[in-house]
């Protein structure tokens, strides 16, 4: 059973993803991190509420743990009103600090609480809300086994040939000027696999990926002519790749879904610094022969 997430629900977020992420929570696209802000615009706090319900509980749970982070994370969760289209259901959220308590009724869009930026982060990883869906039978408190999440919105997939400027930085990662969004808050783009689809997911420091928008046979994804791994249905397995920047070895790709007018490229490079400014050009090479 794969449960739709309504247009209304995605359009309150600035980016989304269902891949980016090293968590098996997120396998086969089971789970999708919303992202109220950008890193470019700084880590917002906001929270705002995926649907409209009753909150049923809420739970303080152990995160890995980090130098940079708290030692705990918590845990929302939500009975969805009737007039939802996710009524019957249990939604569960992560990374959110919450001002509410069981009982509490809240509408779509209204405040959870604050963000909070657990161990579960990666330090390139900007502040966002992880949300899963549970059917009635389902344990809510496992952090896997929720139901394969479909989009209620299409993606535009954007054409990138793998170049641009650097426009910002921060300790770990580089954002391009390219692709750029040809009308930010119109709709959501990703950027394009070759053949087709918008590419999801983090390339290749977490396991897998995603390809959205296309049709579930298995086949080979690859971008700029460079193979990324096979999709069987919407979900890639990475080959053993790596990604360069100016023909040298970076940590890797970000790639996810974006509504705002700062979506561009992002390279996670915490080896690497470039300048705001800078030329670069992205390839994806067999990790033998990079």
């Amino acid at each position: 059973m794969a449960v739709t997430l309504p247009e209304p629900v995605l359009a309150q977020y600035e980016r989304f993803s269902l891949y980016n992420s090293p968590y098996p929570a997120h396998d086969g696209g089971c789970a999708i991190d919303l992202y109220p802000g950008t890193l470019v615009d700084g880590r917002t706090t906001a929270a705002p509420s995926p649907v409209a319900g009753t909150v049923r509980e809420t739970r303080t749970v152990r995160a890995p743990p980090k130098p940079y982070a708290p030692e705990h994370d918590h845990l929302i969760l939500l009975e969805p009103a009737d007039s939802s289209p996710l009524a019957g259901l249990a939604v569960r959220i992560l990374h959110v600090e919450p001002s509410v308590a069981a009982g509490d009724v809240v509408e779509r869009g209204e405040s959870l609480g604050r963000l909070v930026r657990a161990g579960f982060f990666a330090p390139w990883v900007d502040n966002h809300l992880h949300v899963g869906v549970r059917g009635p039978e389902q344990n809510p408190y496992r952090a896997s086994g929720s139901l394969p999440l479909e989009l209620g919105v299409s993606v535009r997939p954007l054409a990138w040939d793998g170049t641009g400027q650097v426009v910002a930085t921060g300790d770990t990662y580089a954002v391009l000027d390219a692709p750029a969004h040809p009308d930010p808050g119109t709709g959501f783009v990703g950027v394009r696999a070759d053949g087709g689809g918008v590419l999801d997911g983090g390339l290749p420091h977490y396991d897998g990926g995603g390809v959205l928008e296309r049709g579930d046979e298995e086949t080979v994804v690859s971008l700029n002519g460079d193979r990324l791994g096979v999709a069987d249905g919407r979900t890639i397995t990475w080959d053993d790749v790596t990604v360069t920047a100016n023909d040298e070895p970076i940590t890797g790709l970000s790639l996810f879904c974006a509504q705002d007018g700062d979506f561009g490229a992002k390279l996670i490079c915490p080896e690497r610094s470039f300048a705001v400014g800078e030329r670069v050009r992205v390839r994806v090479r067999s990790s033998e022969q990079a």
